[in-house]
């Protein structure tokens, strides 16, 4: 695998890169790495809200998926396994991380470098959308970047959160609402 080359893994499609680290060349898990790492990392960030819980989260559910490759039942659909063993790892991490006083995202944090940045956000709507994001409750936080962050149908959002179709929409309807309220009229009053 090491001669064929960076862009060769690059061209490789999730089933077979899973099938070549099944096989043994370990590496290759590499370009999975590299294709899930920076879209991943805005997901974790954006439901934690630090990047250092984020990092962790991350990197535990890569880990997790490396030891349990031999698990991941269509490796066609590696990078919604994936997301399902990272919103697991970010329910963890925020249940314990409760207690801690959440943040928003911060300039500095922008700038980290498991790159959160996305090309069509700007840095006052990033951090207006920052501050609502993280006053939603952690259902409704998960549903909202699902379907609009990571751009997922509700019947995939049901596999990687183990939640029903119709309780899924209920999430994003109510985070769309709240949403709005918070970026339009300044709703300061606690999530519902």
């Amino acid at each position: 695998m090491a001669d064929a080359g960076v862009s060769h893994v690059v061209e490789l499609s999730d089933a077979a890169l899973v099938d070549i680290v099944l096989k043994g060349e370990s590496e290759a898990y590499a370009g999975l790495v590299a294709r899930y790492r920076d879209r991943y990392a805005r997901f974790a960030l954006h439901m934690l809200g630090n990047r250092e819980d984020a990092e962790e989260a991350l990197q535990d559910a890569f880990v997790r998926a490396y030891r349990s490759l031999h698990r991941c039942g269509d490796p066609a659909r590696f990078g919604s396994w994936l997301l399902a063993i990272l919103a697991n790892r970010c329910r963890t991490a925020g249940g314990r991380n409760s207690r801690r006083e959440r943040r928003f995202v911060s300039a500095e944090d922008r700038h980290y470098a498991i790159a959160i940045d996305h090309p069509a956000e700007t840095s006052a709507w990033r951090e207006e959308i920052g501050r609502a994001l993280s006053r939603l409750d952690a259902d409704q936080r998960e549903a909202f970047l699902l379907k609009h962050v990571e751009e997922m149908e509700y019947e995939q959002m049901a596999v990687v959160t183990g939640a029903g179709v119709s309780a899924l929409k209920m999430r994003v309807k109510r985070a769309c609402e709240r949403m709005r309220r918070m970026l339009t009229e300044g709703d300061d009053a606690p999530a519902r």
